[in-house]
């Protein structure tokens, strides 16, 4: 069998491309100043700097003792359940995260989708955790609106694939008729 030889050309040079980083659904990318704040090893709330992102527990507390306010914000595990009550407790925070603890957990898209379209909920639905590129445009039919990629993600490539489809079959959070009512 002849030997053969494949000779990579680089499309792009990585010094020029931006890694990890958030990015909303309308391509801006963001300097971003909330700080995602997780729990130590012992299951502690370390201390931390604000804007925060924080797990939904704490967050909870904080409103229950009147001390939530604009620099707290709450990130929801992916096992969340979803309650009438913690739908309208939410409702009237300008920011939240749903946190995805691996590429291959979905269930933040039914999160997203439930309080954009049971509980109305109308702020910034921003992917934390393991968030893919190849994830992005599904996120944002689901009504996630901004994205923290993970750090080995590249931004250019994220916007890419944000735009990379122009027509959806199915009805989502994003379009609310289907192809076949579209088409006149």
């Amino acid at each position: 069998m002849p030997e053969v030889t494949v000779e990579m050309t680089p499309t792009r040079e990585l010094s020029d491309l931006r890694q990890g980083g958030v990015i909303r659904q309308d391509q801006l990318v963001i300097e971003d100043a909330w700080q995602i704040v997780r729990l130590d090893e012992e299951g502690n709330l370390p201390s931390f700097e604000q804007p925060a992102l924080v797990p939904l527990t704490h967050w909870l507390e904080s409103v229950t003792a009147g001390t939530a306010h604009e620099q707290l914000a709450p990130w929801l595990p992916s096992d969340t359940e979803l309650t009438s009550e913690l739908g309208e407790a939410l409702s009237g925070t300008p920011l939240l995260a749903i946190d995805f603890p691996g590429f291959n957990d979905g269930r933040g898209y039914t999160i997203a989708r439930l309080l954009r379209e049971r509980y109305d909920y109308r702020g910034e639905i921003r992917a934390i955790g393991d968030v893919l590129v190849d994830q992005l445009y599904y996120m944002a039919r689901c009504g996630f609106n901004a994205f923290h990629l993970r750090d080995d993600q590249y931004v250019e490539d994220a916007m890419y694939a944000l735009s990379s489809f122009s027509v959806s079959y199915q009805t989502s959070v994003d379009q609310k008729t289907p192809l076949f009512a579209r088409r006149g």
